[in-house]
């Protein structure tokens, strides 16, 4: 059953439903509803792909899992564009369904959602009323869920923990956890406190919390139930630090003084240190006497770093408090990193009244930390960042991109034929070729860029903060640096690069979209010739998933045993007789329904599997032509032989071996090959021709006058016959063009003394011209299509008068 049959079905549905084809993933038909949604003249969707129309990321995703064969079906709600520009949120399911043995298509039905975000709205409302309440609230207000999971919070508590701009807008728990653990002065003591809280879901608790900035907070934790189940927890944070009394607070922060692992000094107003804590001794070796009266710039100060000191501590002024690492000296002169954390302390009047500092020893960390980056962020043998380090800098142009409505360019580079010289040449010379290309890729980017290796002979270059223009700049000049022939061992060679380019946001907004985007381009540019480069676009991604999932797809049905072969007869125009079949392969999918040889066969010959295919139609087309043989019917069996098999080492021993299993004269045996195969390689391809004219093989060329045509070569190959391409005999005998193209064909296949076929003859007016101009054969609809062995036997063998039909001639 054809969509169109299923027209006046959907039309009489209350719901907007579109049919798609289950390979192109393009728009069948389409009912009038669904036009209406998405506010288009009646038909107009007919033809266009299915993400044209899709307005959500998980959309394209789900047609892109079609495309690879992972997904059949979804369902939820989405957002389409209606030709307006304005989206609709609809609720839509898509499903694959199976009209027939042949026939199947994704059916999309989709329903309005627009009275229901109504609804929606007015809940948002009735929230923003609860919002305001919570705003209403004196203290600062946290509400998680039992596992911690961030709720809501209102503004108050925001300002208490002093939360960046950017850490409000984005929703992030883990951010904010971090952001309150680097605020408190005892993190170590807080985090277990919370862990203990979070394991008692019932737990009531008040807490006194110091932080970094010289708050002071009371902590309230009150369990939140719902039908009489804890649900949740709600904090409640209140700044009491004015409230302490000056002894309690002298108090508490003496224990948290003597206690931390930090070592930390106390000045007062002028900077002067007044107190230092024992972890402070223990690292620096000097005692309390001794650093009372220094100040900070006096302590952390060098011949080096004197500017850099100046500065940190302007800094706090400003800022209130500064954080960084500073190279300082043991008391003894031993050099050490240490994290440094600066406070400055106010009263109530905003005097300055303390400044308190806090350090650690990070010079282990930091010499294992440059260690571990040496080894995990570089390409051993290039020295370029490799994977781990451009997810790092990829992330890192994302986050800055992002926050300024920016772009950067992805450039996905592989080399052309590297596999030819590590084959070659061998691997060590390989290595020294991907060394020169690295530095002339240095060459090719600015010092903000990232050139990073991948592995084996692929490269990505970042250019940060670039657009269109400036990614295009950049792969020309990669293209003509590579261009410049290289010197290796007094050999000149020159090595070319396929480039792909993903731009950010456009092309994906997270570092794997980029660069499978930009892969995918790239391999566009290796189907096109190479040494070239390509922008990503969208149905790249489609095309490059329903090639995979047909190349899947075919090699089930190989080992499923599902292909099947169709013969079409072919009649000699002297006597007027059936001579032979051409043997045509044939696929039923069960999903995809009967798939065309025109879509699948390229598919093949790009992954190989065409010579497994190849081989399977060699047996399955001998052992029927030894069949019918057998039984008296004389027949020559024509198939065709694709370039990847031709060149099979082995190819002639498998026709022999197969002759030989069948038992099977080798002069019923004809074997297509188009132009394209023979004119590479020809001194090789002509020592296997003659061998399998040697072995009594007949030879055809297929398609003649399609591809690259030379008399030089009809002359020195054996062949037998030519086969004039069906697009020159669709318009005969109207079209000038071809009628004088098949005319030269014919006349030069009578004078080099080769028989020619004309295929594709529908026509009464066809097969006469084709009479008139003396081609020895014809096959095409006119007299039959191709069919199965069953009806082959039962219209043709079964009845001699038939396969012995004679045809009418024009004189």
């Amino acid at each position: 059953m054809k969509p169109h049959q299923l027209q006046p079905m959907i039309e009489g549905m209350l719901e907007a439903i579109i049919l798609v084809d289950p390979i192109q993933l393009r728009i069948l038909t389409a009912n009038r509803t669904a036009h209406q949604l998405l506010k288009i003249e009646p038909g107009s969707l007919v033809g266009k792909g299915i993400i044209e129309i899709v307005a959500a990321p998980e959309d394209l995703f789900f047609w892109e899992d079609v495309a690879g064969g992972l997904s059949e079906n979804i369902y939820s709600e989405t957002l389409l564009q209606c030709s307006d520009k304005s989206i609709v949120q609809v609720e839509r399911r898509v499903s694959l369904v199976k009209v027939g043995m042949d026939t199947s298509f994704y059916v999309v039905a989709i329903r309005d959602h627009s009275s229901q975000r109504k609804i929606e709205n007015e809940l948002e409302k009735l929230i923003a009323e609860l919002r305001g309440t919570l705003e209403s609230t004196a203290d600062g207000i946290l509400v998680t869920n039992l596992d911690g999971g961030i709720r809501s919070y209102n503004h108050l508590f925001s300002e208490l923990w002093g939360l960046p701009d950017e850490l409000m807008t984005q929703r992030d728990d883990g951010a904010i956890y971090a952001w309150m653990d680097k605020c408190m002065i005892d993190a170590d003591r807080y985090t277990e406190r919370l862990g203990t809280i979070g394991r008692s879901p019932l737990m009531e608790a008040t807490d006194i919390l110091v932080l970094r900035s010289g708050k002071i907070l009371e902590r309230v934790t009150l369990p939140q139930f719902a039908r009489g189940r804890p649900i949740g927890r709600v904090y409640s944070y209140r700044d009491i630090t004015q409230k302490l009394a000056d002894e309690a607070r002298l108090q508490l922060a003496a224990k948290v003084f003597e206690s931390s692992t930090d070592a930390i000094f106390i000045t007062d107003h002028e900077q002067k240190i007044i107190t230092i804590n024992p972890s402070f001794e223990k690292l620096t070796s000097y005692t309390e006497k001794e650093m009372r009266g220094k100040t900070p710039r006096a302590f952390f100060a060098t011949e080096s770093n004197v500017e850099l000191i100046d500065q940190l501590l302007h800094k706090l002024e400003v800022n209130g408090s500064w954080e960084g690492e500073l190279w300082n000296r043991r008391k003894n002169g031993h050099a050490y990193l240490c994290m440094i954390t600066l406070v400055k302390l106010q009263d109530d009047h905003g005097k300055t009244i303390n400044y308190i500092g806090f350090f650690k020893d990070r010079t282990e960390t930091h010499a294992a930390k440059q260690k571990i980056e040496e080894l995990a962020f570089s390409d051993a043998l290039t020295g370029l960042p490799n994977r781990l380090l451009l997810a790092e800098r990829i992330h890192q142009a994302i986050t800055h991109a992002s926050r300024k409505n920016g772009t950067f360019a992805l450039l996905f580079l592989d080399l052309d034929h590297f596999k030819q010289i590590n084959d070659s040449l061998g691997h060590p010379f390989g290595d020294r070729v991907l060394l020169e290309v690295t530095e002339r890729l240095k060459r090719c980017i600015r010092q903000v860029d990232t050139a990073s290796r991948l592995g084996g002979d692929e490269f990505v270059l970042l250019l940060h903060e670039a657009d269109a223009d400036g990614a295009e700049v950049c792969a020309q000049r990669v293209l003509e640096e590579l261009t410049a022939p290289i010197t290796l061992d007094g050999m000149n060679f020159t090595v070319t690069s396929s480039i792909g380019i993903a731009l950010y946001p456009a092309d994906g907004i997270t570092m794997d979209d980029l660069i499978k985007n930009a892969d995918s381009a790239m391999y566009h540019v290796k189907e096109r010739g190479r040494s070239d480069f390509r922008f990503y676009q969208r149905q790249m991604n489609i095309g490059l998933l329903s090639r995979m999932k047909l190349d899947h797809a075919m090699r089930q049905a190989l080992e499923k045993k599902l292909f099947r072969l169709h013969y079409q007869p072919q009649f000699d125009l002297h006597t007027g007789k059936i001579f032979g079949v051409e043997a045509l392969i044939r696929w039923n999918d069960k999903d995809l329904g009967e798939v065309s040889p025109a879509q699948f066969i390229p598919i093949a010959e790009e992954s190989g599997v065409i010579v497994q295919i190849g081989h399977w139609v060699m047996q399955t087309a001998m052992r029927q032509a030894a069949l019918w043989n057998q039984q008296g019917h004389s027949l020559k069996m024509g198939f065709n032989v694709s370039g990847l098999q031709f060149q099979q080492s082995n190819f002639v021993e498998l026709v022999a071996t197969e002759l030989e299993a069948n038992n099977l004269s080798p002069d019923c045996i004809d074997l297509e090959l188009t132009e394209s195969v023979l004119i590479k390689d020809i001194d090789e391809n002509l020592k296997k021709l003659n061998a399998l004219a040697k072995l009594g093989v007949k030879l055809s060329i297929d398609d003649f006058g399609t591809g690259y045509s030379s008399l030089s070569y009809l002359k020195r190959f054996p062949i037998h016959k030519l086969k004039i391409d069906r697009s020159f005999v669709e318009d005969l005998p109207e079209d000038e063009s071809n009628a004088a193209i098949v005319t030269a064909i014919i006349h030069l296949a009578h004078a080099l003394k080769l028989q020619v076929i004309a295929e594709g003859v529908e026509t009464e007016q066809q097969r006469s011209f084709l009479c008139k101009l003396h081609c020895d054969e014809l096959q095409g609809y006119l007299f039959a299509p191709a069919m199965s062995v069953d009806e082959f036997e039962k219209l043709f063998l079964q009845d001699t008068h038939n396969l012995a039909c004679h045809l009418r001639v024009s004189s």
